[in-house]
């Protein structure tokens, strides 16, 4: 007999207890899923996000046979599947970064009034954004994204994307300095005082 698995159950384990009990790995999906969605859906949009995200967690089961048990938090383990599968949709993604490039800035924000600067700003910025994404290699492109958008770690990123920390740090570095060129060497979100 197993031990009940319980909401503060390593990731690890849940993965171990799935190889003999399948339905173990519903709770990484409880767990994850949400976080996954907004990351795939901020890549290439909310309408294919469902899709790839269900996807991410299939290859997941599929290969959880081979999962490193002396990793405790999955996390990186699945944004790392779920960044190759967007890989396999970048065409997907250039395109739509060159649509949000042609799109005009959206209508007028009502108040509160900081949110109304943040969003004109926003608004404002999103074509320069989509170019500078758009003009990124993919592997640099997916180191700041995993960072900027998914809140993981050097060390997270590096798992994810199984390439060493050194040469995550040299993708970020390299990400953020076109980023700031297409902005002027300035950041659009601070008001100049």
């Amino acid at each position: 007999m197993t031990a009940p698995l319980t909401a503060q159950t390593r990731d690890c384990d849940l993965i171990d207890e799935s190889r003999t009990h399948p339905e173990a790995f519903a709770a990484l999906f409880d767990r994850y899923s949400g976080m996954l969605y907004r990351y795939v859906s901020r890549r290439l949009g909310p309408e294919i996000a469902e899709d790839l995200v269900g996807e991410t967690f299939l290859v997941a089961f599929a290969r959880r046979s081979h999962y490193d048990l002396a990793y405790a938090d999955a996390r990186p383990w699945l944004f790392g599947i779920a960044t190759r599968l967007v890989s396999r949709h970048h065409r997907t993604e250039a395109a739509r970064y060159r649509a949000l490039r042609r799109s005009p800035a959206e209508g007028t924000v009502e108040p509160p009034a900081d949110r109304v600067v943040a969003e004109v700003t926003a608004q404002v910025s999103r074509p320069a954004l989509a170019r500078a994404l758009a003009g990124l290699s993919s592997g640099d492109r997916d180191v700041l994204l995993l960072v900027a958008w998914s809140d993981l770690s050097y060390v997270e990123v590096a798992r994810a994307l199984d390439i060493p920390i050194g040469t995550v740090r040299s993708r970020l570095n390299r990400a953020r300095r076109k980023v700031r060129a297409e902005f002027g060497d300035s950041n659009p979100m601070h008001e100049e005082e």
